[in-house]
């Protein structure tokens, strides 16, 4: 069977419970705001004319600036330099967030709207290494909850005794973008 409606789905499932329900906000609260102040990594993902994207993203801890309780500011630092989710947000600017901080099970996630800003003064706020970000995304959060920590359970990603050993990359396939130093060299812009 191919599930084609709501209904065929909700009666494989139970509800969700009032709890999981009440925990979603559409503004920021003091336990969200010490998560994104700890947080290294997120992925980010956003859907545009060309397709979808879901993108990692890490910075120091405290690479978040929290505007408000209702707006977070973020630094698009240089990757593969494809600019998938710039080019998505210009067309449709809504976004999810999945935060992480390494050996803690539960996330952190924020769906919204980004803005794209060239400015200077917010850029300078993300200065690292001597690299200022060109564009900041400025996030408007319409919801964030905290997730639950099962899939990390499952999965026992912190669980060192778990990690593949000696295992580097899957892709090797261009021997140019992979160094096993590269994570120590400076940023570039």
């Amino acid at each position: 069977m191919i599930l084609k409606t709501l209904s065929e789905l909700d009666a494989l499932y139970a509800s969700p419970s009032a709890r999981a329900l009440a925990k979603v906000q559409s503004s920021l609260g003091p336990d969200h705001i010490r998560f994104l102040e700890r947080s290294p990594f997120y992925a980010v993902a956003t859907s545009g004319a060309e397709g979808l994207d879901c993108s990692p993203r890490g910075d120091p801890p405290g690479n978040v600036v929290v505007l408000d309780a209702a707006r977070i500011a973020l630094a698009n630092r240089p990757g593969n330099r494809r600019h998938d989710s710039l080019r998505n947000l210009l067309e449709d600017p809504r976004i999810a967030l999945l935060f992480f901080i390494p050996g803690i099970g539960e996330t952190l996630r924020i769906n919204g709207r980004a803005e794209l800003h060239v400015d200077e003064a917010l850029a300078s706020r993300f200065d690292e290494q001597g690299h200022r970000p060109k564009v900041v995304l400025v996030i408007h959060i319409d919801q964030v909850y905290h997730h639950c920590s099962k899939a990390f359970m499952r999965s026992k990603i912190w669980d060192i005794s778990s990690h593949e050993p000696g295992f580097e990359r899957i892709s090797k396939t261009d021997p140019e973008s992979y160094r096993p130093t590269l994570y120590q060299e400076p940023l570039k812009d």
